[in-house]
Protein backbone atom coordinates (compact mmCIF):
# COMPACT_ATOMS: atom_id res chain seq x y z
CA UNK A 1 0.00 0.00 0.00
CA UNK A 2 1.68 3.33 -1.02
CA UNK A 3 1.28 5.91 1.55
CA UNK A 4 2.57 9.42 2.54
CA UNK A 5 4.10 10.69 6.01
CA UNK A 6 2.59 14.02 7.52
CA UNK A 7 4.26 15.48 10.31
CA UNK A 8 2.88 17.89 12.68
CA UNK A 9 2.94 19.51 16.00
CA UNK A 10 0.07 18.70 18.56
CA UNK A 11 -1.17 22.41 18.07
CA UNK A 12 -1.25 22.29 13.94
CA UNK A 13 -2.43 18.19 13.97
CA UNK A 14 -5.70 17.60 11.95
CA UNK A 15 -8.58 16.20 14.07
CA UNK A 16 -8.42 12.99 12.06
CA UNK A 17 -5.13 12.21 13.75
CA UNK A 18 -7.12 12.75 17.66
CA UNK A 19 -9.58 10.69 15.76
CA UNK A 20 -7.19 7.38 15.37
CA UNK A 21 -6.32 7.31 18.49
CA UNK A 22 -9.06 7.52 20.14
CA UNK A 23 -11.08 4.85 17.92
CA UNK A 24 -8.14 2.18 18.75
CA UNK A 25 -7.10 3.30 22.01
CA UNK A 26 -10.14 4.59 23.89
CA UNK A 27 -13.12 3.14 22.38
CA UNK A 28 -11.65 -0.49 21.13
CA UNK A 29 -8.94 -1.13 23.50
CA UNK A 30 -11.11 0.70 26.75
CA UNK A 31 -8.07 2.67 27.63
CA UNK A 32 -9.43 5.59 30.26
CA UNK A 33 -8.96 8.95 28.28
CA UNK A 34 -7.04 10.45 31.27
CA UNK A 35 -4.42 7.94 30.39
CA UNK A 36 -4.35 8.72 26.87
CA UNK A 37 -3.97 12.30 26.47
CA UNK A 38 -1.11 13.75 27.94
CA UNK A 39 1.26 16.34 28.39
CA UNK A 40 3.80 14.43 26.36
CA UNK A 41 1.48 15.14 23.09
CA UNK A 42 2.36 19.16 23.54
CA UNK A 43 6.09 18.47 23.15
CA UNK A 44 6.29 15.52 20.92
CA UNK A 45 6.04 14.96 16.86
CA UNK A 46 2.82 13.75 15.74
CA UNK A 47 2.86 11.29 12.75
CA UNK A 48 -0.26 11.23 10.35
CA UNK A 49 -0.30 8.14 7.74
CA UNK A 50 -2.36 8.81 4.63
CA UNK A 51 -3.76 7.17 1.66
CA UNK A 52 -3.02 8.13 -1.97
CA UNK A 53 -6.75 8.73 -1.74
CA UNK A 54 -5.96 11.31 0.75
CA UNK A 55 -7.40 8.95 3.88
CA UNK A 56 -5.88 9.23 7.23
CA UNK A 57 -5.54 5.57 8.56
CA UNK A 58 -2.18 5.29 11.18
CA UNK A 59 -0.61 7.39 13.60
CA UNK A 60 2.39 7.52 16.03
CA UNK A 61 4.63 9.80 18.16
CA UNK A 62 7.95 10.39 18.07
CA UNK A 63 9.79 12.49 21.01
CA UNK A 64 12.71 13.02 23.26
CA UNK A 65 13.36 13.22 27.29
CA UNK A 66 17.02 12.59 26.83
CA UNK A 67 19.30 14.07 24.29
CA UNK A 68 20.10 11.47 22.22
CA UNK A 69 17.22 9.33 23.36
CA UNK A 70 13.70 9.10 21.51
CA UNK A 71 10.70 7.91 22.38
CA UNK A 72 8.42 6.32 19.83
CA UNK A 73 4.95 5.89 21.41
CA UNK A 74 0.85 5.84 20.24
CA UNK A 75 1.29 3.86 17.09
CA UNK A 76 -2.39 3.43 16.06
CA UNK A 77 -3.84 1.89 12.98
CA UNK A 78 -7.70 2.04 12.02
CA UNK A 79 -8.87 -1.91 11.90
CA UNK A 80 -9.67 -2.16 8.75
CA UNK A 81 -6.09 -1.27 7.45
CA UNK A 82 -4.46 -3.87 10.00
CA UNK A 83 -2.52 -6.48 8.39
CA UNK A 84 -1.31 -4.46 5.17
CA UNK A 85 2.50 -3.44 5.93
CA UNK A 86 1.30 0.40 7.56
CA UNK A 87 2.57 -0.17 11.03
CA UNK A 88 5.38 -1.30 9.62
CA UNK A 89 5.67 1.51 6.84
CA UNK A 90 5.16 3.95 9.41
CA UNK A 91 7.46 2.46 11.94
CA UNK A 92 9.85 2.37 9.26
CA UNK A 93 9.68 5.93 8.47
CA UNK A 94 9.93 7.07 12.35
CA UNK A 95 13.22 5.51 12.34
CA UNK A 96 14.26 7.08 9.33
CA UNK A 97 13.42 10.55 11.23
CA UNK A 98 15.21 9.28 14.11
CA UNK A 99 18.44 7.85 12.33
CA UNK A 100 19.96 11.57 12.10
CA UNK A 101 18.73 12.34 15.62
CA UNK A 102 19.34 10.09 18.16
CA UNK A 103 21.54 7.10 19.06
CA UNK A 104 18.65 4.95 20.84
CA UNK A 105 14.96 4.33 20.33
CA UNK A 106 13.08 3.50 23.08
CA UNK A 107 8.91 2.46 23.27
CA UNK A 108 6.76 0.27 25.28
CA UNK A 109 4.90 -2.03 23.43
CA UNK A 110 1.84 -3.76 23.83
CA UNK A 111 2.58 -7.41 24.27
CA UNK A 112 0.98 -8.87 21.29
CA UNK A 113 2.32 -6.40 19.03
CA UNK A 114 6.65 -6.65 19.90
CA UNK A 115 7.15 -8.55 16.67
CA UNK A 116 6.51 -5.68 14.63
CA UNK A 117 9.05 -4.36 16.68
CA UNK A 118 11.43 -6.97 16.67
CA UNK A 119 11.18 -6.82 12.52
CA UNK A 120 12.70 -3.60 12.62
CA UNK A 121 15.45 -4.13 14.80
CA UNK A 122 13.84 -3.36 18.64
CA UNK A 123 14.48 -6.02 21.57
CA UNK A 124 12.46 -6.68 24.82
CA UNK A 125 14.83 -5.22 27.61
CA UNK A 126 11.94 -5.73 30.60
CA UNK A 127 9.53 -8.57 31.84
CA UNK A 128 5.93 -7.99 31.43
CA UNK A 129 3.79 -5.32 33.25
CA UNK A 130 0.78 -3.89 33.00
CA UNK A 131 -0.29 0.04 31.51
CA UNK A 132 -4.02 0.95 31.87
CA UNK A 133 -4.61 -2.90 32.13
CA UNK A 134 -2.79 -4.04 28.90
CA UNK A 135 0.13 -6.07 29.16
CA UNK A 136 3.09 -4.56 28.24
CA UNK A 137 7.33 -4.91 27.40
CA UNK A 138 9.78 -2.32 27.25
CA UNK A 139 11.77 -2.49 23.93
CA UNK A 140 14.86 -0.49 22.50
CA UNK A 141 17.09 -0.03 19.38
CA UNK A 142 20.54 0.76 20.35
CA UNK A 143 21.36 1.47 16.62
CA UNK A 144 18.56 2.84 14.71
CA UNK A 145 20.82 4.61 11.97
CA UNK A 146 21.86 0.88 11.18
CA UNK A 147 18.53 -0.67 11.66
CA UNK A 148 16.88 1.74 9.77
CA UNK A 149 19.19 0.93 6.93
CA UNK A 150 18.54 -2.71 7.08
CA UNK A 151 15.15 -3.02 7.52
CA UNK A 152 13.45 -3.32 4.35
CA UNK A 153 15.96 -6.02 3.46
CA UNK A 154 16.33 -8.04 6.76
CA UNK A 155 14.43 -10.06 9.03
CA UNK A 156 14.64 -8.67 12.52
CA UNK A 157 18.24 -6.87 11.99
CA UNK A 158 20.32 -6.96 15.14
CA UNK A 159 18.02 -9.07 16.70
CA UNK A 160 20.59 -11.45 18.74
CA UNK A 161 19.52 -15.14 17.89
CA UNK A 162 16.97 -14.31 15.02
CA UNK A 163 19.13 -11.70 12.26
CA UNK A 164 21.25 -14.60 10.27
CA UNK A 165 23.01 -12.02 7.95
CA UNK A 166 26.61 -10.77 9.19
CA UNK A 167 27.24 -7.32 9.32
CA UNK A 168 30.57 -5.69 8.13
CA UNK A 169 32.03 -2.52 9.03
CA UNK A 170 34.59 0.09 8.46
CA UNK A 171 34.40 2.96 10.62
CA UNK A 172 34.30 3.23 14.17
CA UNK A 173 30.83 4.71 14.78
CA UNK A 174 29.12 1.59 12.86
CA UNK A 175 31.24 -0.76 15.35
CA UNK A 176 30.26 1.04 18.73
CA UNK A 177 26.27 0.84 16.99
CA UNK A 178 26.91 -2.96 16.84
CA UNK A 179 29.25 -3.64 19.92
CA UNK A 180 25.98 -1.73 21.97
CA UNK A 181 23.57 -3.50 20.12
CA UNK A 182 25.15 -7.09 20.99
CA UNK A 183 26.30 -6.09 24.70
CA UNK A 184 22.29 -4.95 25.29
CA UNK A 185 21.16 -7.77 24.43
CA UNK A 186 23.36 -10.12 26.61
CA UNK A 187 20.98 -12.20 29.14
CA UNK A 188 24.13 -14.06 31.12
CA UNK A 189 27.31 -13.51 29.03
CA UNK A 190 29.41 -11.01 27.53
CA UNK A 191 33.36 -12.14 26.77
CA UNK A 192 35.72 -9.53 25.58
CA UNK A 193 39.40 -10.14 24.56
CA UNK A 194 41.74 -7.11 23.01
CA UNK A 195 45.12 -6.02 23.43
CA UNK A 196 44.11 -2.75 25.31
CA UNK A 197 40.56 -1.56 26.96
CA UNK A 198 40.79 1.08 24.36
CA UNK A 199 39.19 4.37 25.64
CA UNK A 200 37.51 5.34 22.47
CA UNK A 201 35.51 2.23 22.03
CA UNK A 202 35.10 0.89 25.89
CA UNK A 203 35.23 3.89 28.25
CA UNK A 204 32.18 5.61 27.16
CA UNK A 205 28.72 5.60 29.48
CA UNK A 206 26.59 3.57 27.11
CA UNK A 207 28.90 0.92 26.81
CA UNK A 208 29.71 1.12 30.96
CA UNK A 209 25.90 0.78 31.47
CA UNK A 210 25.09 -1.80 29.36
CA UNK A 211 27.75 -3.74 30.57
CA UNK A 212 26.46 -2.78 34.44
CA UNK A 213 22.66 -3.56 33.66
CA UNK A 214 24.48 -7.65 32.94
CA UNK A 215 26.54 -7.49 35.95
CA UNK A 216 23.72 -6.94 38.20
CA UNK A 217 21.06 -8.60 36.44
CA UNK A 218 21.10 -11.96 38.33
CA UNK A 219 24.00 -13.92 40.03
CA UNK A 220 24.81 -15.90 37.33
CA UNK A 221 26.25 -12.70 35.08
CA UNK A 222 29.65 -13.72 33.62
CA UNK A 223 31.32 -10.77 32.46
CA UNK A 224 35.25 -11.39 31.36
CA UNK A 225 37.57 -9.27 30.42
CA UNK A 226 40.53 -10.19 28.77
CA UNK A 227 43.59 -7.50 27.80
CA UNK A 228 47.17 -7.70 27.22
CA UNK A 229 48.36 -4.25 28.77
CA UNK A 230 46.66 -2.40 31.30
CA UNK A 231 49.17 0.28 31.54
CA UNK A 232 46.72 3.08 29.92
CA UNK A 233 43.97 1.54 32.35
CA UNK A 234 46.40 2.66 35.53
CA UNK A 235 47.48 5.92 34.04
CA UNK A 236 44.11 7.17 32.99
CA UNK A 237 40.66 6.35 34.71
CA UNK A 238 38.23 3.95 32.95
CA UNK A 239 34.85 3.25 33.34
CA UNK A 240 34.64 -0.55 32.79
CA UNK A 241 37.60 -0.68 35.85
CA UNK A 242 35.03 1.80 38.25
CA UNK A 243 32.63 -0.95 37.56
CA UNK A 244 34.19 -3.85 37.93
CA UNK A 245 35.61 -2.94 41.50
CA UNK A 246 32.27 -2.43 42.32
CA UNK A 247 30.76 -5.23 41.49
CA UNK A 248 34.09 -7.39 41.33
CA UNK A 249 31.97 -10.53 41.81
CA UNK A 250 30.06 -10.45 38.47
CA UNK A 251 32.98 -8.61 36.47
CA UNK A 252 36.56 -9.71 36.63
CA UNK A 253 39.44 -8.36 34.14
CA UNK A 254 42.59 -10.87 32.88
CA UNK A 255 46.00 -10.11 31.77
CA UNK A 256 47.23 -12.56 29.21
CA UNK A 257 49.77 -14.42 29.98
CA UNK A 258 52.58 -14.32 27.07
CA UNK A 259 54.45 -17.07 28.34
CA UNK A 260 51.51 -19.35 26.27
CA UNK A 261 49.57 -18.60 22.82
CA UNK A 262 47.09 -16.13 22.28
CA UNK A 263 44.40 -15.09 19.37
CA UNK A 264 46.10 -12.18 17.55
CA UNK A 265 42.30 -10.57 16.04
CA UNK A 266 40.32 -9.12 18.60
CA UNK A 267 36.51 -10.04 19.46
CA UNK A 268 34.04 -9.93 21.79
CA UNK A 269 31.07 -12.93 22.67
CA UNK A 270 27.52 -12.24 23.74
CA UNK A 271 25.67 -15.49 24.99
CA UNK A 272 25.72 -18.19 22.74
CA UNK A 273 24.70 -16.16 19.26
CA UNK A 274 26.24 -12.87 19.53
CA UNK A 275 29.82 -12.12 18.15
CA UNK A 276 32.18 -9.28 17.05
CA UNK A 277 35.43 -9.56 15.49
CA UNK A 278 37.88 -7.55 14.72
CA UNK A 279 40.38 -7.70 12.34
CA UNK A 280 43.12 -5.55 13.56
CA UNK A 281 44.17 -4.92 17.46
CA UNK A 282 44.14 -1.00 16.54
CA UNK A 283 41.57 -0.86 13.91
CA UNK A 284 37.33 -0.61 13.98
CA UNK A 285 37.65 -3.27 11.03
CA UNK A 286 35.91 -6.24 10.89
CA UNK A 287 32.34 -7.92 11.41
CA UNK A 288 29.43 -8.63 13.62
CA UNK A 289 27.10 -11.35 13.88
CA UNK A 290 23.87 -11.79 15.83
CA UNK A 291 23.44 -15.63 15.37
CA UNK A 292 27.18 -17.30 14.67
CA UNK A 293 26.85 -20.15 16.92
CA UNK A 294 29.08 -22.04 14.57
CA UNK A 295 31.81 -19.27 15.00
CA UNK A 296 31.06 -18.65 18.65
CA UNK A 297 32.63 -21.82 19.59
CA UNK A 298 35.82 -21.57 18.35
CA UNK A 299 35.58 -18.09 19.73
CA UNK A 300 34.75 -19.59 22.90
CA UNK A 301 37.21 -22.64 23.56
CA UNK A 302 40.09 -20.28 22.20
CA UNK A 303 39.30 -17.27 25.19
CA UNK A 304 38.59 -19.68 27.68
CA UNK A 305 42.03 -21.62 27.01
CA UNK A 306 43.75 -17.45 27.14
CA UNK A 307 41.81 -17.18 30.52
CA UNK A 308 42.75 -20.40 32.44
CA UNK A 309 46.63 -19.02 31.53
CA UNK A 310 45.41 -15.29 32.28
CA UNK A 311 46.67 -13.76 35.94
CA UNK A 312 44.84 -10.76 38.04
CA UNK A 313 46.20 -7.12 37.27
CA UNK A 314 48.15 -6.15 40.43
CA UNK A 315 48.13 -2.83 39.22
CA UNK A 316 44.75 -2.28 39.16
CA UNK A 317 44.33 -4.08 42.87
CA UNK A 318 46.35 -1.29 44.17
CA UNK A 319 44.64 1.59 42.63
CA UNK A 320 43.19 3.97 45.48
CA UNK A 321 39.27 3.33 45.57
Amino acid sequence: MELTFRKYSWQLAPAALRDIRRQVFTDEQKVPPELEWDDTDEIADHYLAVTTDNIPIATARLFSTLEEVGHIGRMAVLPEYRGKGVGRALLCHLMTESAGRYSELQLSSQQHATGLYEGAGFHICSEVYQEAGIPHLSMRCLAPALASEAAPLRQAPLILGRDEESWLFDDQERMLGLMDSLAGQARQRLWLYDHILDHDFYDRARFRDLVSELARSHRLSDVRLLIHDDKTLVKRRHQLVELMRRVSSRLELRLVNTDYPSEDQPFMLVDREGLMHRHEFDKPQGFASFHGAGRIKLKEEAFQRMWDAARPSLELRQLPL
